[in-house]
């Protein structure tokens, strides 16, 4: 019982925080439950394609494969592989991160894990496209350049940072799930 209080103790602090919100403001009842549906219904939306994808990746792709591609030896081919599956991705940014931890227990190497996260955060192809229309070229290309130098210089002083004791850690725990 108690690891499962610890494991959900944020989740019961924000239900507890947004209760208390809408007791106190009551002129903001509406409007934040409004929200809260539509933020559900978004999820509820979005999360089971993305689990039916990470089923598949997790099925047909074999781990040898994955590590050759895209763990520790792959170089450059496995950045620009992360690279490429993070921009192509569909979905808001916690779908992610248990397509990162598939990754992880295919044996993707930390850096490309973390270029995947940083690519499916800013470089939606979709995304391009709009600003192309609505901003002018010169501008989502120049934003473009810019994340993905951002991505690899990130990822670079976030596996330069992060102890080899805690990135273990994280694979053991992305080990663990089902």
């Amino acid at each position: 019982m108690k690891p499962l209080l610890k494991r959900y103790a944020g989740a019961a602090a924000a239900a507890l925080a947004f209760a208390a919100f809408v007791l106190l403001f009551p002129a903001w009842r509406g409007k934040a439950l409004d929200s809260m549906v539509f933020q559900t219904k978004t999820m509820l939306l979005v999360i089971p394609p993305i689990f039916i994808l990470l089923g598949l990746l997790d099925a047909w792709v074999p781990r040898e494969k994955m590590i050759r591609y895209m763990g520790e030896g792959s170089g450059l081919k496995g950045r620009v592989l992360a690279f490429l599956l993070g921009s192509f991705a569909a979905g808001p940014l916690y779908g992610a991160f248990p397509f990162a931890a598939v990754l992880m227990k295919k044996g993707a190497a930390f850096s490309n894990i973390l270029i995947f996260i940083g690519a499916w955060s800013t470089t939606k192809i979709p995304m391009l496209l709009f600003e192309m229309a609505a901003l002018g070229k010169r501008f989502a290309l120049s934003r473009l350049a810019v994340d993905i130098v951002g991505i690899a210089v990130i990822a670079w002083a976030i596996e330069l940072a992060l102890p080899r004791k805690e990135v273990d850690r994280l694979y053991a725990e992305a080990e663990k799930t089902e």
